[in-house]
């Protein structure tokens, strides 16, 4: 009985009578349905949240500002990234194969990458407006205007789908690691190699955006901090009077700085881990067991779903946009000229 068990005619596969199709991992079914509910449940917020984010800031002209440009293009990366990644993501993870053809899976992984550096370069612009916002705000409105923050979008979007396009449809991604790459990519999977070169550059251009957004925000918490005081230390109510409306200013910039300071760190959370592994995995010989790999890999897709749950949380705007959009009256004619911010 243990030898019939544990013999090659036991094993199941992704295609089955096919030559070289990989070997499948089965799940209990109870296991499956707890999988699928997990990681449906990130695509479903990342797909309907981020959209909410987009048609609040794009609809309401009150929301039409440089930043919420910025935030709202970050919204659309995020919304791609639950439309064109986490679906087909989570059907490789749950059953262990691809059944999307090779073409797709360099696709998807194209998609995959580029949308996580898109990410981090609007981030990276937000962090930077954030500091001028804060540290500079009588001159802010002319150093950061809707044309410089069209500019960052541009670059944000334009770089890393040149970059993974260039690198995946090229197959530089694994030069000199062929035959290892032909030994896992049986039919039926979809596990793209890189390089110790590309996977060198890939943390370059992760840690770099990474370590100015946390100098800036560190920046930016201290300046804050500085004016927080400056403004309690008012004594004379006439100077309170003439400062009430700089200080009114200076707060929801401290504000906003504080949670867009806390997206950035939750995707620093949620994508550390990840971008540290590959980066080790790729000079230690790829000895990452699939089921870890996975994990980190959700961590960081979950990053996509938990932005608008910030928003949602900080921002009493966007609860009142999202009201307005859910219970059908974004469909007035007034609407786009509702004040949001008004309690």
């Amino acid at each position: 009985m243990s030898s019939n068990s544990s013999s090659p005619a036991a094993l199941q596969f992704c295609y089955e009578n096919v030559n070289g199709s990989c070997v499948k991992i089965s799940y209990s079914p109870g296991s499956r349905v707890i999988l699928y509910a997990v990681f449906g449940l990130g695509a479903v917020l990342a797909v309907f949240g981020n959209l909410l984010v987009t048609i609040s800031i794009l609809h309401f002209k009150q929301l039409h500002s440089p930043t919420n440009f910025l935030i709202s293009s970050l919204a659309c990366a995020d919304f791609l990234v639950g439309v064109t990644v986490m679906p087909f993501s989570m059907v490789r993870s749950v059953e262990s194969c691809w059944y999307f053809g090779r073409s797709f899976c360099t696709f998807h992984t194209c998609c995959d990458v580029a949308f996580c550096y898109s990410s981090l370069f609007h981030l990276c612009f937000i962090s930077i407006d954030r500091y001028i916002a804060v540290t500079d705000p009588l001159v802010y409105p002319t150093k950061f205007t809707v044309n410089v923050s069209g500019i960052c979008i541009s670059i944000s979007w334009i770089l890393p789908l040149v970059y993974s396009g260039a690198v995946f449809y090229t197959g530089a991604n694994d030069d000199g690691l062929e035959e290892l790459s032909n030994a896992i990519n049986c039919v039926g999977g979809c596990h793209p190699l890189i390089n110790q070169l590309f996977i060198s550059v890939d943390f370059i251009l992760f840690f770099i955006p990474a370590l100015v957004m946390m100098i800036l925000y560190s920046n930016i918490f201290l300046v804050a901090r500085k004016q927080a005081k400056m403004i309690d230390s008012i004594s004379s109510k006439a100077e309170a009077l003439a400062g009430s409306s700089k200080a009114k200013v200076t707060k929801r910039e401290r504000k906003a700085a504080k949670t867009l300071g806390i997206t950035v760190i939750a995707f620093l959370v949620s994508w550390l881990p990840y971008m540290i592994d590959s980066f080790i995995d790729c000079f230690l010989g790829f000895i990452t067991p699939s089921y870890v790999y996975e994990i980190l890999c959700w961590l960081a897709y979950y990053n996509s779903a938990l932005n608008p749950l910030i928003y949602a949380f900080f921002y009493p705007w966007f609860r009142r946009a999202m009201k307005f959009i859910i219970s059908g009256k974004v469909f007035k004619d007034s609407s786009s000229t509702m004040d949001l911010f008004s309690k």
